[in-house]
């Protein structure tokens, strides 16, 4: 993102730089802290329940080390991230709808700021210091101990599956534009199913192919609004941009707030493929970075194109708006390529959330949160097969429903996580000072406070818009996390289950280690 850029010259600094000179020249107690927290992929911290370390002399099974050459590299994580985020400007429209163009510009210019870098920056840091499957789940564990891991978890993972469910509907919908008889009836159902079977099965083969398949539908699918933003030029009309829109049409700030959340929102998700990316402590922070560019750039240039270009009629700023518009400024042609890349979005959408919600689902086995058979690998392609097939199962289950309380229902969980991860994240450098931080955020406490105030008052306000039925599905599915936290410690306790367990103990006063 072009805000993002900020963040660019410290990134360069940290990585690798021990984040200030934490933890160099720090005799003792500050050596063994930085040492047992290695972010190294022959020792670093995996995190397991119950406050457990994990280092070099336990081997980490799941994770398959000797498939090294497997391991996910920047240009594939860069369009992984990308597709977490936005996968393009494809609902976008939406703000103009709601609030004018001169209002959208600015949101998509300012949100960046106040949102993504703070949620980016603290994905850098966080992902680079404890780089093991399971991301944002390992962070809360570290901070506040294995139940709140365990219920970040699941907050986590029912915001993800459930918001996944949308994108083989949207592939069937582009698809009965083409072939009506896939509007409803079985025909659709059929369709829905094999969307999702075929999109999990891509999946299957590995984050390789994911990863480059994600590269090529990304090109692909952002091509068309950049021929858009050149044909437009000659004919863009600047005082156009300043419009607040059309007289008399009320805004909807409701809408306007939401069209930026979603689309600038989930920066955090790649991190639960960390143990998967090759050299993650410089890899992430570049990967981050510049999906923010092609992110912003990519809202940025079809929003200026359309509403310079063409006359503002504010109630037709609906989804799908763009592809008229590049109908309308160049021609049919893209027009249709437009339609064509949504549904290359939608699969590339698929396959990044799948991808996040599968590799969690191997970081909390891996932190003994859930059995250890939900770490098993498939031996052909070394993918985590069970978490795959688990999470598609419910995306499917879900396709079929009315969803749209449910999707709200999914927003208000992932602002419960985001608010715990933003926690863990303080916490964290007050708990642990003199941590090795291969990438660090370039401020002190009282600046990482205040970087993180208005990303949490968005939070808050996002989950007071909620209606009861939100309220009451957030609050079952997470009554469902915090039973199982206390069903798994039964469950570990009679030995019914294998889990993932290390048997060591940490001072976490003098930072000294030993096991027991």
């Amino acid at each position: 993102m072009t805000a993002e850029t900020e963040i660019s010259s410290p990134k360069v600094v940290g990585v690798g730089g021990g984040g200030e000179g934490e933890g160099e020249g720090e005799g003792g107690a500050a050596d063994m802290e930085a040492s047992v927290f290695s972010s190294s992929p022959h020792n670093r911290l995996e995190g397991v329940g119950d406050g457990v370390v994990e280092n070099s002399s336990i081997p980490n099974n799941s994770n398959n080390v000797g498939r090294k050459n497997n391991k996910l590299k920047l240009i594939p994580l860069i369009f992984l991230i990308y597709f977490e985020v936005s996968g393009g400007p494809y609902g976008e429209e939406t703000a103009v709808q709601a609030a004018g163009p001169l209002l959208s510009i600015v949101g998509f210019l300012v949100f960046p700021f106040i949102w993504s870098i703070p949620e980016a920056l603290i994905t850098a840091e966080l992902a680079t210091t404890f780089p093991g499957n399971g991301g944002f789940v390992i962070w809360a564990e570290r901070a506040f101990g294995p139940f709140w891991g365990n219920l970040m978890g699941f907050w986590k993972f029912f915001s993800g599956v459930i918001s996944n469910a949308a994108y083989p509907v949207l592939c069937v919908d582009y698809l009965k534009r083409v072939f009506p008889i896939f509007d409803s009836g079985a025909p659709r159902v059929i369709a829905i199913c094999g969307a999702t079977v075929s999109l999990t099965f891509l999946n299957y083969t590995g984050l390789t192919i994911v990863g480059y398949t994600a590269v090529a539908l990304g090109v692909v699918s952002m091509i068309p609004f950049y021929i858009m933003g050149l044909v437009s030029i000659p004919k863009l009309h600047p005082h156009r941009w300043l419009s607040m829109g059309d007289p008399g049409l009320k805004k909807d700030w409701h809408l306007y707030l939401n069209t930026l959340f979603w689309n600038l929102n989930f920066w955090d998700n790649a991190s639960t493929l960390a143990g998967e990316v090759d050299r993650p402590q410089k890899t992430f922070p570049k990967a981050l970075m510049s999906a923010g560019i092609i992110t912003v750039v990519g809202y940025l240039v079809p929003l200026l194109a359309a509403t310079g270009a063409l006359e503002l009629e504010q109630d037709k700023w609906g989804d799908g708006y763009l592809a008229d518009a590049a109908g309308m400024i160049v021609g049919k042609w893209l027009k249709y390529w437009v339609e064509v890349g949504a549904v290359l979005s939608a699969i590339g959408l698929f396959q990044a959330q799948l991808s996040s919600t599968a590799f969690q689902v191997v970081g909390m086995a891996d932190l003994g949160f859930i059995p250890k058979f939900f770490a098993v690998r498939s031996k052909w392609f070394n993918t985590p097969w069970i978490g795959i097939v688990l999470s598609s199962a419910i995306t499917l289950g879900i396709s079929f429903m009315n969803f749209t309380s449910i999707i709200s229902s999914s927003n208000f969980l992932y602002s419960l996580g985001m608010l715990l991860e933003i926690a863990s994240f303080i916490w964290l450098r007050k708990k642990y000072p003199k941590l090795d931080r291969p990438y660090k955020v370039p401020m002190g406490m009282p600046g990482v406070v205040a970087m993180c105030l208005i990303p949490t008052g968005f939070l808050i306000l996002v989950m007071v818009l909620g209606d009861m039925l939100v309220y009451v599905i957030s609050a079952a599915l997470t009554m469902v996390g915090i039973a199982s936290y206390f069903l798994m410690k039964l469950c570990k306790a009679r030995s019914c289950l294998e889990f993932t367990k290390r048997e060591e103990h940490r001072d976490e006063e003098n930072g000294s280690i030993s096991e027991e």
